[in-house]
């Protein structure tokens, strides 16, 4: 059994190597979805670590997956990796790999899904499924007006009441033309507070 088992994981693409760091990276629906191959790129400069994303059906709007240079997980591989009871659940395998999630960018109905417990998709079950004991790392970005509404500060505190870490939302000039705060933080940024929880991880 733990041989099917093993086998399972190197069809997920999801092998543990306790020498290396393992990245998860979520994506949802914002335009900073973007970002993608250039987050990605640069995390894997990083040394020793491995990186997989986990995208939603509407961040794939934003970029093309063929341009990320790593595996990446979507709704339509949990259904169908599952078909019957001994096959792995791929939100949970997810779950038991990563070392550290970083969801960049946290679109605002994400946000409230995760701040309501909503797990409707892979990357909400796996973030529902989370071992809190890891770092999760989350970057909003959305339009300023969907920013400066009451309910996303309650719902930011929720998450980071939930012991997830925030990176601030920066202002510039949105790409629907408003200008403000609401923009994901730069990736370099994003980069840099990864690299500070490798740093400080037990040895």
């Amino acid at each position: 059994m733990q041989e099917k088992s093993e086998c399972n994981r190197m069809q997920l693409d999801l092998q543990k190597n306790s020498s290396r760091f393992h990245i998860l990276v979520g994506l949802t629906g914002s335009v900073a979805a973007l970002k993608a191959p250039l987050l990605v790129a640069q995390l894997l400069e990083i040394p020793a670590v491995d990186v997989r994303v986990v995208s939603t059906e509407h961040a794939t709007h934003f970029y093309s997956i063929s341009e990320v240079s790593v595996r990446v997980y979507t709704d339509k591989d949990e259904w169908e990796m599952w078909t019957k009871r001994s096959d792995p659940v791929l939100h949970i395998e997810l779950r038991r790999w990563a070392d550290l999630l970083v969801i960049a960018p946290l679109d605002a109905n994400t946000l409230g899904k995760i701040a309501s417990g909503i797990c409707d998709n892979l990357l909400t079950c796996v973030v529902r499924a989370w071992d809190i004991k890891r770092p999760l790392l989350f970057c909003p970005a959305m339009n300023t007006a969907m920013w400066q509404h009451p309910i996303t500060a309650q719902q930011v505190a929720t998450l980071k009441g939930f012991g997830y870490t925030e990176i601030p939302c920066i202002a510039k000039k949105l790409v629907c033309g408003d200008e403000g705060k609401g923009a994901m933080a730069e990736v370099s940024t994003i980069i840099d507070a990864v690299k500070q929880y490798i740093s400080n991880r037990p040895e």
